[in-house]
């Protein structure tokens, strides 16, 4: 069968691959799900792995299948998968698996502290630009029928997801704690997510990105109730002014001196979450002592994430079928940018690369079965 891989540590080696077609018996103990592959979506993360600049392969393969945003539906199950899961349901993949810290055997390898990783289509295992793959049941998330049609959106939703769980999992500090105003900076792909899930949870939410509205991401922020400032024609401490104060500000941009511009105008007891991975040497010159001192005086958090835990994707699932609920149609909107077929990856790559409206690219890979 088909599957798109690269070789780690050569640039721009994204090829197609023949590999052998997996078993449910490949996962011991009866655990194993066989899964067609419907969709998987792709964004940065494929882009920069076809890049060489991280990635290595499994043991025994000088080629990485990549790929981790998926979505299929079940062929086959071993003897003792739960009957939740079983022949023809919609399920979804979680990325990472465990290590060997104290924190993967719980089952929180996100949280490791290992300096080496097992993420599948990311590093040392393969991933899910495939035809098929077998998994044990024990990281297999089932979806109700009725997210058929976004069900692909899952993964990319667990960032918010984290962030805002672990969020109100700090704040259980606090006894008491109510949020009200949330701010989003940055309105790509996870700074809508990080919208959509904070505008189920009842918060009055401002996305603060560059680009003047309208356009897509703005008109599809004001469908579910969020306001929109561009940066061009306000500064974060004015929308602050105007729109907070913030409880919690979910940064989703990866441009490290608005983290200290957010720090600064977050509210008393407030969680500044990062979700951005930068690189680079960026130096900006920050209001130190004002921070310092407010973060101190006002019992403030700043927190990052990265990944998710299992639980993170079953909340993810319950706020998919909340948004198909309250915003019929919304999700579906995200999915913008469809490349049919494993062989089109010439084009998927075009697209992470060129097509900068683009809210999500993703492989059709399959049609349901």
């Amino acid at each position: 069968m088909k599957a798109i891989a690269v070789y780690p540590g050569k640039p721009d080696s994204m090829h197609l691959e023949e590999i052998p077609m997996p078993n449910v018996r490949d996962i011991p103990n009866g655990q194993g799900v066989l899964v067609k592959v419907l969709q998987v979506g792709v964004d940065g993360t494929d882009k920069e792995i076809n890049a060489a600049l991280y990635g290595m392969a499994p043991e025994g393969y000088n080629f990485l299948i990549t790929g981790h945003e998926n979505f299929g539906r079940v062929v086959e199950v071993g003897p003792n998968v739960p009957d939740t899961i079983r022949p023809g349901t919609f399920v979804v993949a979680t990325v990472r698996r465990p290590g060997h810290s104290i924190y993967d055997q719980i089952g929180l390898q996100d949280m490791t502290i290992d300096d080496v990783y097992y993420e599948r289509g990311i590093n040392l295992l393969h991933g899910y630009l495939t035809e098929y793959y077998v998994e044990d049941a024990a990281y297999i998330i089932p979806l109700p029928e009725t997210l058929s049609k976004v069900g692909v959106l899952l993964e990319p939703l667990t960032v918010a997801q984290k962030g805002l769980n672990q969020a109100y999992e700090i704040q259980r500090r606090l006894k008491i704690w109510q949020p009200r105003r949330a701010a989003v900076i940055g309105a790509g792909t996870i700074g809508l997510f990080a919208a959509l899930a904070m505008r189920l949870r009842g918060l009055e939410v401002t996305c603060y990105s560059r680009r003047l509205p309208p356009y897509r991401n703005s008109d599809l922020l004001a469908e579910i109730g969020a306001s929109y400032v561009s940066s061009r024609e306000m500064t974060l401490s004015q929308t602050s002014a105007q729109h907070g104060p913030f409880d919690i500000i979910f940064e989703a941009t990866g441009f490290s001196p608005l983290v200290f511009q957010a720090a600064e105008v977050l509210g008393k007891n407030g969680v500044l979450v990062l979700s951005g991975i930068t690189g680079g040497d960026t130096k900006a010159e920050v209001n130190a002592d004002l921070i310092n001192q407010s973060f101190v005086l006002g019992n403030k958090v700043m927190v990052g994430t990265v990944n998710a835990s299992r639980a993170d994707f079953i909340s993810g699932v319950n706020d998919q079928v909340k948004a198909e609920a309250f915003f019929p149609g919304w999700l579906n909107k995200l999915l913008t940018t469809p490349v049919h077929g494993l062989e089109n990856y010439a084009q998927m790559l075009r697209h992470l690369t060129e097509d900068k409206d683009a809210i999500k690219v993703y492989v059709e890979v399959a049609q349901e079965m």
